[in-house]
């Protein structure tokens, strides 16, 4: 198979300055704000996402340190198989994050809840719908019994460069 290769098509701006330190999802960074800066040749791509109270952020994890198959979560000390956490040690190191977005000034999206390193180059952005993106009847695997840990946990630095 050939090799895939993408161009970001902008830069988020938060003030996490490095990954440690960082919430690890974004109902824990409530209330955080960012912004994103969108390429000039992409801004015509913005046209109506001023309606969408939520939006999808796809990036590039580009602090990740190794790629592994396993890893220990931060809300667990027990390693689990990279698919099954959301840590950005992946072999393909994207990231996604659903932000409130709060408004758009020209190439500016102005965003809030935001659990991502500034200076990440954004691959895509795509609108939150409830009626696509929501799902009833979940489960959540080990997660289960580490949900309530969310609010205090942070990125520990261990993934970085």
């Amino acid at each position: 198979m050939e090799t895939i290769t993408y161009r970001p098509i902008g830069q988020i701006r938060t003030p996490h300055t490095e990954p440690k330190g960082t919430p690890i999802q974004p109902p824990a960074a409530e209330g955080i704000e960012g912004k994103v800066e969108i390429f000039d040749e992409y801004v015509e791509g913005l046209k109506d996402l001023d309606g969408f109270s939520h939006i999808i952020l796809l990036y590039h994890f580009h602090l990740m340190k190794k790629t592994t198959l396993r890893a220990t979560p931060f809300m667990e000390d027990r390693e689990h198989g990279i698919f099954a956490i959301r840590a950005p040690s992946r072999p393909n190191p994207i990231g996604l994050s659903i932000v409130r977005l709060m408004g758009i000034e020209k190439n500016m999206l102005h965003i809030k809840d935001v659990d991502i390193v500034d200076g990440t180059p954004l691959l895509d952005i795509k609108p939150y719908i409830p009626g696509f993106d929501r799902r009833e009847d979940v489960r959540f695997g080990w997660l289960e019994s580490h949900i309530d840990k969310l609010p205090d946990k942070k990125d520990d630095g261990r993934f970085v460069k």
